[in-house]
């Protein structure tokens, strides 16, 4: 497995608050995350990741969006309002379906989005970045002055208040997670593709009876060609005889077949 580098605090590990309601994918999450060093912690819904805070500070926040009583966005939004937890970046687990997702996501001060299914590189590489840049930002003891932008999307009014960087950082994660969805879809429609063709192409060496010209199949049945050829393919087959053929089996029969008129 890959390691990679996160920035390191005072006792050697970065804590990482999972908040997922789904057992499965908390120990699936915290697994690739153990794997790579971090210290985890987790709760399985938002209320009880306040009471959490209430004695603990982790490093990161990662949280599921869909959560019973408190989703994602509402307990992202109570953390930033909190002067006591704002400065802990939250990453929002979502399947980004709906673009008003987005703008939820800034609403509530979110500072990153993963989409699920998740890829672990592209988690630690998000994990990465914010770590990197969270110390960048307090090594240069800056901060954005707080600014509050009324916006409308989809017939309905927003009220941002995150900070300059945290938009960056979401549009950011937002576009990279859109390019990460097509490179994915563009592999799928590939092998797609591939299939397809590999199911209405006959390829190889088919064998077939110099007699009586049936073909062996797949599963070494010998079958009719025709029913071969329409499995393989989108040919049909309607019956009629050739000329030679009407003249073996019928000697005395004489039927007018069109010629071809010369130009």
């Amino acid at each position: 497995m890959e390691k990679h580098n996160p920035v390191l605090t005072t006792n050697g590990k970065i804590c990482i608050l999972i908040v997922e309601d789904s057992m499965t994918q908390a120990q699936k999450l915290q697994y690739f995350l153990e794997a790579e060093n971090f210290q985890v912690d987790w709760v399985e819904d938002g209320m009880k990741a306040l009471e959490y805070l209430e004695k603990n500070i982790p490093n990161i926040i990662i949280s599921d969006v869909l959560m019973p009583e408190v989703d994602g966005f509402e307990f992202c939004s109570l953390i930033k309002k909190d002067p006591r937890y704002q400065h802990i970046p939250v990453i929002l687990l979502t399947t980004l379906t709906d673009p008003q997702d987005v703008i939820k996501g800034l609403e509530s001060g979110a500072d990153n989005f993963i989409t699920k299914p998740y890829d672990k590189d592209y988690l630690f590489s998000r994990l990465t970045y914010i770590l990197t840049n969270q110390k960048l930002r307090q090594m240069s003891g800056k901060r954005s002055s707080e600014l509050g932008l009324e916006i409308f999307f989809a017939g309905t009014k927003y009220f941002i208040t995150s900070e300059k960087m945290q938009i960056i950082d979401i549009l950011l994660a937002t576009y990279e997670a859109v390019v990460q969805k097509n490179i994915e879809l563009q592999r799928l429609n590939k092998e797609l593709k591939e299939a397809y063709e590999n199911i209405r192409v006959l390829k190889g060496l088919i064998p077939i009876c110099s007699k009586c010209k049936k073909v062996r199949n797949d599963d070494g049945f010998w079958e009719q060609v025709e029913d071969y050829i329409g499995q393989h393919s989108e040919a049909d087959f309607s019956h009629s005889i050739c000329p030679d053929c009407l003249k073996e089996l019928y000697p005395g029969l004489e039927i007018n077949i069109p010629k071809k008129e010369k130009k």
